[in-house]
């Protein structure tokens, strides 16, 4: 799965769960699982056929594209319920995840009794309250990112008693045959900061380089997993969630150290690195899975006094502390995974699903599948693609999307260096 947890990249989820090791894999596939309805040709009723040219690659940031879903909107029945999970562990479920998806909602046609968007304050039972709720009160579709994996199954579970399909958004719920996930690929998302580390360690002239390594919440966000068997196979050559320490290198790196975060907490991260690198103050480059992580290590960096363009850092989805590291040279880049894509492609799954349609395979253009020998269903997926953001690329990405404050950054950084990158 991917997401993006945010603050916990990767976005920190409190409560460990069960299924912790339940980690998803994904592959991208030309046809539809038979499992969740069909084929990937798409059906027609009259007036309210899927657009044929409906795919991943439709949705830009004006949501221009929804308009042409508004006959399949008239044509649906029911409600969608939309349960996100929290209002702490991120930013982006406040700022961006429901403004966008009431956007993306609007502009393909639903009137404001057609959706509900809830949020579930971190908590198990209120999530589970609130699906229910929207069952009870007429959906047929949710669209829900679970707290946890057992929340996610309970969830889907209620939801294919009564016939309502499931759209697990974030982070995926291997259970049930009428769950579809929707995310970014989190392996991909993890090859890009280990890709991007590499070649930072190389800009920055960074010698012999001894690597601590900083995950994100494995212990209950199984995201997390996905994130360091991508940067690790880029770095290690191994894609694993986990490498020795004394693991070396093409490039003439050593890992010294790796641990984890729990529930992806920042204050928890920035204590595991000040007591590594007062250990071992040869730590000079760093591996994080996340932007709070990043500028966890960051702080610990500059209050030991190391200079700008000296010990790598990497992170997670574009966020402005994310950003100004970035941008004053403590930080290589930092995946964007931008949530107006998601947001238009859950609801544009939605509105497939609650027409009683297929979707096509330019949209459900994946899987994602627990680990051989765990319990759980392969579910198709729409993956969308994330992007590297550095210094070079910063303005016509996450500038250009609106998706950080620019006035706000270069006041924090200082016009000078917003310039230095064409940031004006």
């Amino acid at each position: 799965m991917a997401s993006a947890r945010e603050e916990g990249g990767r976005m920190s989820r409190g409560v460990p769960m069960k299924l912790a090791r339940l980690i998803p894999t994904f592959t991208v596939v030309g046809l539809f699982l038979a499992a969740c309805g069909g084929g990937t040709t798409s059906t027609s009723s009259p007036g309210a056929s899927v657009p044929s040219d409906l795919s991943i690659s439709s949705f830009t940031a004006d949501f221009s594209y929804m308009a042409k879903l508004k006959d399949l909107t008239a044509a649906g029945k029911g409600k969608v319920g939309v349960i996100l999970p929290d209002t702490t562990s991120s930013v982006r479920y406040v700022q961006f995840d429901q403004p966008y998806l009431q956007k993306a909602f609007q502009q393909a046609g639903y009137k404001s009794s057609d959706f509900t968007i809830t949020n579930a304050q971190g908590q198990e039972a209120q999530e589970l309250a609130q699906a229910q709720t929207a069952i009870t009160n007429g959906a047929t579709v949710l669209i829900m990112d679970p707290l946890n994996s057992t929340v996610g199954s309970q969830i889907q579970t209620l939801a294919q008693q009564k016939g309502v399909k499931v759209i697990s958004y974030d982070r995926a719920t291997f259970t049930g045959t009428n769950t579809y996930y929707v995310s970014f690929d989190n392996v991909q998302v993890g090859e890009l900061i280990g890709k991007g580390f590499v070649q930072c360690v190389a800009d920055w002239g960074v010698k012999n380089a001894q690597v601590y390594e900083l995950d994100g919440g494995q212990n209950s966000d199984p995201n997390a997993v996905s994130f360091a068997q991508g940067y690790n196979d880029a770095i290690w050559g191994k894609k694993v969630a986990h490498v020795d320490n004394g693991t070396t290198n093409s490039q003439g790196m050593k890992l010294v150290g790796e641990q984890v975060a729990t529930d992806w907490k920042n204050d928890i991260g920035q204590t595991i690195f000040q007591q590594a690198y007062t250990a071992n103050s040869a730590i000079n480059a760093t591996v994080e899975a996340n932007d709070g992580l990043g500028n966890a290590v960051v702080t610990v960096l500059k209050s030991k006094g190391v200079k700008a363009k000296s010990v790598p850092t990497t992170g997670q989805d574009a966020t402005p502390d994310g950003m100004a590291n970035v941008l004053t040279d403590f930080q290589c880049g930092s995946v964007y995974k931008a949530v107006y894509l998601e947001a238009q492609a859950a609801v544009a799954l939605a509105t497939v699903l609650r027409a009683g349609q297929n979707p096509p395979s330019g949209l459900v253009n994946g899987t994602t599948a627990p680990p051989s020998g765990q319990s759980g269903n392969q579910q198709p997926a729409v993956l969308l693609v994330p992007i590297w953001v550095s210094k070079a690329n910063m303005k016509d990405t996450v500038i250009k999307d609106n998706f950080v404050d620019k006035g706000a950054l270069c006041q924090k950084v200082t016009a000078a260096v917003c310039s230095a990158a064409g940031i004006s």
